[in-house]
């Protein structure tokens, strides 16, 4: 199947989208478009948004639905150049010396003169300086890959500032210098996508050289299409009421507001204890599901009121019994 999409360039946004639904991602309009004009423009996508919103795997949908390979870079603090591009692997370098030592003193030995035994040395420079040696890590990959690929630069706002300028090079022209091997040029340009969850504010430099793209927790229609669409053995008028109580969670002042992966992770567990309808005692069982901090499952249990099949309104019973104390 991926041998069939390679190359895929879509036609338009319709084409895009419905190539995106068949990997189970659900985009908006405006995601379809930014998406297709990164594509056309042949410019890195910025995608930033809360935590769990659904950057990351924008890019595996997109991956799929183009048949090429995705190539990962998790960011983190500290991360350098050479734990993203290449390392060069000396050891194994000098190893490969040590074994081959007797075969470099035969050959020099048929020399006739000093320049004669440099000349035949210089010959062989290809076999200790070559890309058997070089380690090649994600950015390097994805540059010198033979197929076409998606290079995912995953939480780029967690990597220092100067991670960011070094990174702002390779975007710029796809080619690296490696002082063994020479200036390293991609065969295919990948389709970058950086994701961020806004920890801090990336340089105005990095985002000239990108399209913006925000996502932010989805509608309501769009949540429940997204759990239906993975998690169906969940009855629709349930999946309903999660979303419902999920949608009012993120109106809470919360430390970490559930994310979609968390709303499927609840449907999923909602299934698996068999709820025929989320009621005060399923909520207060299974809120921890969606919420992982003591703070905001307190707040939460204080606050939240919902309605449950039937009509009659709930309110959490620490909410109760602090009222009525």
């Amino acid at each position: 199947m991926a041998e069939q999409l390679e190359n895929v360039v879509f036609k338009n946004t319709e084409e895009l989208k419905k190539a995106l639904h068949q990997q189970s991602y659900i985009p908006s309009d405006e995601i379809a478009t930014i998406l297709y004009l990164s594509q056309q423009l042949g410019k890195p996508l910025l995608t930033e948004g809360p935590a769990g919103v659904g950057k990351t795997e924008l890019s595996k949908a997109l991956a799929g639905a183009t048949g090429r390979e995705l190539i990962r870079l998790q960011c983190y603090e500290g991360l350098d150049e050479s734990k993203a591009l290449y390392e060069w692997e000396y050891a194994k370098q000098l190893l490969y010396t040590q074994l081959l030592r007797d075969k470099i003193q035969d050959t020099l030995a048929q020399a006739d003169s000093l320049s004669s035994a440099a000349d035949r040395l210089a010959a062989e420079e290809d076999v200790f300086f070559s890309m058997r040696f070089l380690l090649q890590r994600p950015l390097l990959r994805a540059i010198l890959s033979e197929k076409p690929t998606v290079l995912l630069i995953d939480e780029i706002d967690r990597a220092d500032a100067e991670f960011e300028a070094f990174l702002l090079e390779v975007l710029s022209d796809f080619q690296v210098s490696v002082p063994e091997l020479g200036t390293l040029k991609a065969v295919h340009r990948p389709m970058v996508v950086l994701t961020s969850n806004n920890t801090r504010e990336l340089s105005e430099a990095l985002k000239r050289r990108c399209l913006y793209l925000f996502i932010d927790y989805p509608s309501m229609e769009q949540e429940l299409a997204v759990v239906q669409l993975k998690v169906p053995e969940l009855p629709q008028k349930l999946a309903r009421q999660a979303v419902e109580i999920v949608q009012q969670l993120r109106t809470l002042d919360l430390r970490k507001s559930p994310s979609i992966s968390e709303t499927l992770d609840w449907a999923r567990a909602l299934v698996a204890l068999n709820v025929e309808h989320i009621d005060n005692t399923t909520l207060e069982n299974t809120l921890n599901v969606l919420l992982k901090h003591e703070q905001d499952l307190l707040r939460a249990r204080r606050q939240l009121v919902f309605t449950p099949p039937g009509g009659t309104r709930y309110e959490s019973d620490y909410r109760s019994k602090r009222s009525s104390g």
